[in-house]
């Protein structure tokens, strides 16, 4: 029998005994059959506000999903929930028994992607069926705008509107104004069904550091947090070469993940990593927009990313249990001369808008400010002007006007020729009288020497924020050259402000506010570990990974709760009809025994 009333339904199915956030806003919109666009950060429970009303309602929800990994992992968890669930993909060997479970109602979830969704065949199979809502995961991939964009879901509108009484229900976790607007336009929703919940994350931390040694800072924050995480490297080669070394310098179980790989020693790693408590994995940015792994405690970026929405999601991936997370990025002057080569090659109508994206990014590493802040005013929010959890608002850098010194680094790479490195330019305005220099007659030059001995420390931070705002860019051959806004700079129609770097690297503090160790068992109780050994040992059994079974946060309210019947168990947050029924009795056991 159908459950009507939505709270009795979430406690039902997924123990929970109140909505979060907005989810009761789109969850109402979609009963009443109304299509939503809803814009939800990484760990607000997305999925929840399809799954839920695919309980409720007849007929089935198809769920259009860009990965057959994140459908996957999805999957467990809703079947783990009694709710009945099933996929339709390549890599599925139950075709057939899955397509007589549809035509049969008994499917509350069809989980498709969208290049099977936009198919003529697909649209016939839908059509033998009633079909209670479309749910369209990761929307932003419908857009140009978006940084995921996957043309397939552009095909996904005229599919839609051949069941034109079924509503449609777009989620995504990273979408600026621009993109929200393309979303409703592209799946034919109205403007009246935007929901946007608030974009901040308040569990996640955020740090930027210069890349000085990339491995032995990841080696650091390795030994510095315990739980799985996630190291993003912008190449295969980087990929490969970071995981053998931290795994051969930390002790961690590390493991790489790209395209290049064999696939099945890439579904291993994967696999691996999902059902384990303390791995890390090291991956190109493909890792991660499958996962639904909600105790991943960092994630690490060796390089910058491609954009701010970019970075938000991927970012996103830590902390989705709501427990303390870090992110930490990475980033050296090279990174962006890099990415700036890459633009040339991108299509011209969409070049402003990927150098405007690269631009943003600049600006959250070289601010001095609070990250979060920038972050969120980046989506269009109005943060407060510090958060109190980010690397700035606990240890403000300091900021100098260095408007004069880059007038006359600048000043020093034009007169040399604009084809050397930053080397020979800085022994140029320090006067050093180095062969190479004064072979070239630099020695002769007025920007020769004029460096003080004050300033000389300030030209390495200079030189990586001239490069990341695009004021300095690199030659074919290595050397530097004026861009952007270097003329302006030098007929002093802008100041140009720094971030002084400490002069030691900075270490996040421990047992500060928010702290981001993220102990998973902060008061070292035995029952708890107890209850994750059992965890542990029913997962594998079960053979899924040990969140799909309880995520950390409902173990702890057990061990400090201690229910002493199946009933008291059943009112822990997280602890629903199904999983009571499967593993209410193991639980309550080793509860007993404590």
């Amino acid at each position: 029998m159908l459950l009507t009333d939505p709270l009795e339904a979430l406690h039902a199915t997924f123990g929970f005994s109140a909505f979060r956030g907005v989810q009761t806003d789109v969850v109402d919109r979609v009963l009443a059959g109304k299509s939503t666009l809803a814009v939800m950060p990484t760990g607000a429970g997305k999925s929840l506000t399809y799954q839920l009303p695919a309980v409720m309602l007849p007929g089935t929800c198809v769920v259009v999903s860009p990965l057959i990994a994140l459908m996957h992992d999805q999957l467990r968890s809703a079947q783990a929930n009694g709710i009945r669930a099933a996929s339709l993909t390549s890599v599925d060997t139950d075709r057939e028994l899955t397509i007589e479970r549809f035509r049969g109602g008994e499917l509350d979830l069809l989980y498709v992607a969208p290049e099977r969704a936009s198919q003529t065949h697909f649209r016939a199979l839908l059509g033998s069926a009633p079909i209670s809502l479309f749910a369209i995961d990761e929307a932003h991939c419908v857009s140009e705008w978006g940084h995921d964009f996957r043309p397939d879901y552009r095909l996904l509108r005229p599919l839609m509107d051949a069941f034109a009484d079924v509503p449609r229900l777009a989620l995504t976790a990273t979408a600026d104004a621009h993109t929200r607007a393309d979303i409703l336009t592209q799946l034919g929703i109205a403007e009246e069904g935007l929901i946007v919940a608030g974009f901040d994350r308040p569990n996640i931390r955020y740090a930027i550091r210069h890349r000085e040694s990339g491995t032995k800072q990841l080696a650091q924050l390795l030994a510095e947090h315990s739980g799985p995480g996630i190291i993003y490297a912008p190449t295969r080669a980087k990929v490969e070469r970071l995981a053998e070394q931290l795994a051969a310098t930390t002790g961690r179980r590390v493991l790489p993940y790209h395209a290049g790989l064999d696939p099945q020693v890439r579904s291993a790693n994967q696999a691996e990593f999902v059902s384990s408590e303390d791995m890390v994995m090291v991956a190109t940015v493909a890792f991660g927009m499958g996962i639904d792994k909600p105790d991943v405690r960092f994630v690490a970026h060796a390089g910058v990313p491609k954009s701010i929405e970019g970075y938000y999601q991927e970012t996103g991936r830590a902390g989705r249990d709501g427990d303390p997370a870090q992110a930490v990025m990475l980033w050296a002057a090279g990174d962006f001369a890099q990415a700036r080569r890459f633009l040339s090659d991108v299509e011209a109508s969409r070049r402003a808008g990927e150098e405007a994206r690269l631009n943003a990014l600049a600006q959250l590493i070289e601010t001095a400010g609070c990250r979060r802040a920038v972050l969120l005013r980046h989506f269009g929010e109005s943060p407060p002007e510090k958060c109190g959890n980010c690397d700035n608002c606990l240890e403000a850098p300091g900021v100098a006007d260095v408007t004069q010194l880059a007038q006359k680094l600048l000043s020093a790479v034009y007169r040399t020729g604009q084809s050397f490195g930053l080397g020979h330019i800085e022994k140029v305005l320090t006067g050093a009288h180095d062969d190479r220099v004064i072979q070239r007659g630099h020695d002769q030059l007025s920007v020769f020497g004029i460096v003080t001995s004050e300033e000389v420390h300030l030209l390495k931070p200079l030189a990586r924020a001239l490069q990341a705002r695009g004021s300095l860019v690199p030659t074919e051959h290595g050397g530097l050259a004026l861009g952007g806004d270097a003329r302006a700079i030098l007929k002093g129609e802008g100041a140009v402000m720094i971030v002084v770097p400490p002069r030691s690297e900075r270490k996040l503090r421990r047992g500060s506010r928010g702290a981001a160790t993220g102990a998973v068992n902060p008061v070292g109780d035995p029952l708890f570990e107890a209850l994750r050994s059992l965890r542990r040992d029913l997962a594998e059994t079960a053979g899924v990974p040990p969140y799909v079974i309880f995520h950390d946060a409902t173990l702890r309210e057990m061990a400090q709760l201690r229910p002493g019947t199946l009933s008291a168990m059943g009112e822990i947050s997280g602890v629903g009809t199904r999983k009571l029924e499967a593993w209410g009795d193991a639980f309550l056991a080793v509860v007993k025994q404590h």
